[in-house]
């Protein structure tokens, strides 16, 4: 089979190709993922968004403000598979629609 987006099928990529990721978006909208509580300490959000998303420690550092800000925005499959590994790290999320 010579389908380019093979990867969505056999789950081996770890970033969503951008023209899948904007036809998602246009046709639900975009998935916000906001913290749930309080956090002492922005710690365990840098580690989980390193692991998760492959980041460097400055990306995963901004990612997190951003995240305990206004949330994290992108497609609801990319929010909720970030959820799971932030509620791994006991870090309380939701994840909802963005205004």
């Amino acid at each position: 089979m010579d389908c380019p987006n093979a990867w969505c099928e056999e789950d081996s990529g770890p970033v969503t190709p951008e023209h899948i990721r904007r036809a998602l978006l246009q046709a639900h909208g975009p998935a916000r993922l906001p913290l749930a509580g309080d956090l002492p300490s922005l710690v365990p959000v840098v580690l989980a968004l390193r692991s998760a998303r492959e980041l460097s420690l400055g990306e995963a550092r901004a990612q997190a403000t951003e995240l305990a800000e206004a949330g994290l925005v992108g497609t609801l499959v990319e929010m909720e598979v970030l959820a799971v590994h932030l509620r791994g790290r006991a870090i309380a999320v939701s994840v909802e629609p963005a205004a």
